[in-house]
């Protein structure tokens, strides 16, 4: 079977459609690569986007893509509410189908090299990619976030993985990593108050003795006028989209707000949301093999 590596590459531009579109068209229509997704966030400032291919093909795409990210994208000029330290913020490798863990890794700092030779911008490897262990949470990574890198940078323990050990102005800097597949969840509130989305996102997250495999960050929606918990599952199969939704429904009910909607941002494996059937339709004996489109 042929190898297909995931990448999700995550840029620093979600409100201007004509700049999108133009980093968007570099996977439109080539040969080896399959657009999934993308979706772009106003108030994040931000699109993700899903494609697959082998990795001869993913390496090129992600390359091509790179310049005209880096050719439109100025982060002295860039603001929104999702954290970020630079125009290709995060770029994750995700084995698929006959590709092994160690290739992705492979392939991670391979991409990365070629980023800070090029470009001049400082890459960091992060997850399964990470040199270090305190370098394997994302969070960690960009903690300061664009801002503070100029100052991070500095430190000899954050000297960066590939590239130069100074900060890039206009382009700023860049995690990339492999990892298993993880799902992006954000859960709406009906409120506006931001610090209700930060205290539940304290205790629902493992970092503040949540759930395991749960990172989470208030976000304001403010186009809305509510915030949200935005949350990465870094493993579904052991800590359950229903877990997360419903330990935040719990927590809402104790500053009287209520849950008004929920987001899976890209793609989401089907596995993690036949447990959700499973649970809220209390389905016993269930298997994906009853599902219809499985059997065509």
């Amino acid at each position: 079977m042929a190898k297909i590596i995931e990448c999700i590459p995550n840029f620093s531009e979600g409100r201007d459609p004509v700049i999108i579109d133009k980093i968007i068209d570099t996977l439109r229509g080539k040969e080896g690569i399959k657009l999934l997704d993308y979706s772009s966030d106003k108030d994040h400032n931000r699109t993700v986007v899903t494609f697959v291919g082998s990795p001869e093909k993913v390496y090129e795409a992600i390359l091509n893509m790179a310049d005209k990210v880096y050719e439109y994208i100025d982060m002295r000029k860039h603001n929104g509410e999702h954290p970020r330290m630079g125009a290709l913020d995060v770029v994750p490798f995700v084995p698929v189908n006959d590709v092994t863990m160690e290739e992705c890794i492979s392939l991670a700092n391979k991409v990365a090299k070629e980023i800070g030779d090029k470009y001049k911008v400082p890459v960091y490897l992060y997850e399964d990619a990470a040199t270090k262990e305190e370098r394997r949470n994302l969070a960690t990574v960009r903690k300061g976030q664009y801002e503070g890198f100029f100052e991070k940078i500095n430190n000899p323990e954050w000297k960066p993985d590939y590239g130069p050990s100074v900060m890039n102005a206009k382009l700023g800097c860049s995690a990339i990593g492999a990892r298993v597949p993880l799902v992006a969840f954000n859960v709406n509130l009906d409120t506006n108050n931001i610090e209700i989305a930060q205290n539940i996102a304290k205790v629902v997250r493992h970092i503040g003795g949540g759930l395991r495999y749960v990172k989470a960050m208030p976000v304001e929606l403010k186009e809305r006028n509510i915030v949200q918990v935005s949350m990465n599952l870094v493993n579904y199969e052991k800590t359950a989209i229903y877990r997360a939704f419903e330990m935040i429904k719990m927590e809402a009910k104790r500053y009287g707000v209520n849950v008004i909607g929920s987001e899976v941002i890209g793609l989401v494996p089907m596995a993690a949301l036949i447990q959700c059937a499973e649970y809220y339709l209390q389905i016993e004996n269930f298997s994906k093999e009853q599902i219809l489109e499985t059997r065509l």
